[in-house]
């Protein structure tokens, strides 16, 4: 356990430095409350042994200031008399429990380790309320398919491993399904799964979100904040589109997979992690690294497992299972199911944006629909036309599809994606390459 004593009388300070050290602490000292508070902004301890007398910043002012810590030690109060009122303020302001002066070294032990095991129980308490935050899409992986049951048994013997593991397959196949399934079938599923999406958070935020930051290391920065990284210590951290991180970020995130060890935006001491490593992409990430977009290193080293998941036009006899599912899960869910035709139609379709788009689109007959048997009038118009003719490619079925919703969408490509049920970025890049081809 790291400890900081903070008091003003230097014998009492020397005694309990040196019999705490020798219980197997590590312990470091401050003789006033502003020295104390500028160790506590320098490093992160375990616990603080707190005087509340103390000349110039008393240890009821520091308790205030440390009330603004995300995480703070838990504090054991000194005081030369129980009774006093400002005990009971301490108390009031988070401080664990106190001590009378002479304090006995066994007990002053005994509430240390006790602090310290509520440090312990808040940071999980923090991890889990960060993964319940994130978790709102998580679901089981429904599959009757051959090629995706031989995923799973996949899934199964490289979550025993702690290597890193990439998954790629296109926008809405369910990227982050698997990397759950890694997480809850591994010895690591009673600790946190923190996803974090690289593409939808601006370079210098997702730099202090990942590694945290210390008090006034940037504009707005009030106080220390621990990263994802650390809290998911012990458990797995899920990179989300991974190829969309910035150069600069890819060689800090780099040092953190070979060294399972980091330092936060702005600090100087070097914290290490247990995490295990999951990354996404539904890009070529080997042809990003070889156009000089991705780290060679990084790609390397990411990619010691590897996991592609097959679109949903590759593995149909998923879509009646999954339109059943996503039936019986609605927020709503009531009498309705799909009809042959209906489920026909959807078994014909191509799904450009794949399980995501499937979902949004029972999701929108089953609320539209007045019939308790949907058939093919409650499915959206494109979806409902005669197969292509002869002679048309899959890709120019899916070029048709993916146009005439950003027509009916009058042009707004972002509407249009959530339509689709797509990132809006895959559809700019589709967009991009109809206009090369053109």
């Amino acid at each position: 356990m790291k400890i900081l004593v903070a008091d003003d009388e230097k014998n009492l300070r020397r005694v309990l430095l040196t019999e705490l050290a020798e219980e197997g602490h590590e312990v470091a000292e401050a003789e006033n409350g502003v020295q104390a508070l500028s160790l506590l902004e320098e490093d992160e301890y375990d616990a603080i042994v707190l005087d509340l007398t103390m000349p110039g910043l008393g240890g009821i002012d520091v308790l205030r200031k440390l009330r603004t810590f995300d995480i703070p030690p838990e504090v054991i109060i000194l005081t030369g008399n129980a009774t006093v009122p400002t005990a009971v303020e301490a108390m009031k302001l988070g401080a664990y429990d106190y001590v009378i002066k002479p304090c006995s070294l066994e007990e002053l032990n005994a509430l240390l380790l006790k602090a310290y095991e509520k440090k312990r129980l808040r940071r999980e308490n923090l991890a889990l309320r960060t993964q319940i935050l994130r978790q709102s899409a998580r679901r089981k992986i429904v599959t009757a398919s051959p090629v995706m049951r031989d995923l799973l048994d996949t899934v199964m013997k490289m979550a025993m491993s702690d290597l890193p593991v990439l998954i790629s397959g296109e926008s809405g196949v369910g990227k982050e399904l698997v990397a759950y399934a890694l997480h809850d079938m591994s010895e690591r599923a009673g600790g946190p799964f923190i996803p974090i999406n690289c593409g939808a958070i601006p370079e210098n935020m997702l730099e202090s979100e990942l590694f945290g930051h210390e008090k006034g290391s940037f504009t707005g920065a009030y106080a220390r904040k621990p990263g994802l990284l650390e809290i998911a210590s012990r458990g797995t951290l899920f990179f989300d589109e991974i190829a969309e991180m910035s150069l600069r970020l890819q060689v800090k995130l780099l040092r953190v997979i070979d060294t399972k060890s980091f330092f936060r935006v702005g600090g100087t001491r070097e914290i290490n992690v247990d995490v295990k490593f999951l990354f996404a992409t539904n890009k070529d990430i080997k042809a990003e690294a070889e156009d000089g977009r991705f780290r060679h290193d990084l790609y390397y080293r990411m990619s010691a497992l590897t996991l592609t998941i097959p679109p949903l036009r590759e593995r149909k006899d998923d879509i009646a299972l999954l339109v059943e599912h996503f039936t019986n899960t609605a927020s709503s869910p009531g009498q309705k199911t799909f009809g042959k035709e209906a489920l026909r139609i959807l078994t014909g379709y191509s799904w450009p944006g794949n399980v995501r788009e499937l979902k949004n689109v029972v999701q929108r007959a089953l609320l539209l629909s007045r019939n308790d048997a949907i058939g093919p009038e409650d499915l959206p118009a494109d979806l409902n036309q005669r197969p292509a003719q002869p002679g048309n490619t899959l890709q120019d079925v899916e070029k048709n599809h993916i146009l005439k919703i950003l027509n009916e969408a009058d042009g707004q490509r972002g509407k249009a994606a959530k339509i689709l049920g797509i990132d809006p970025k895959t559809l700019y890049r589709k967009l991009a390459g109809y206009s090369r081809k053109s």
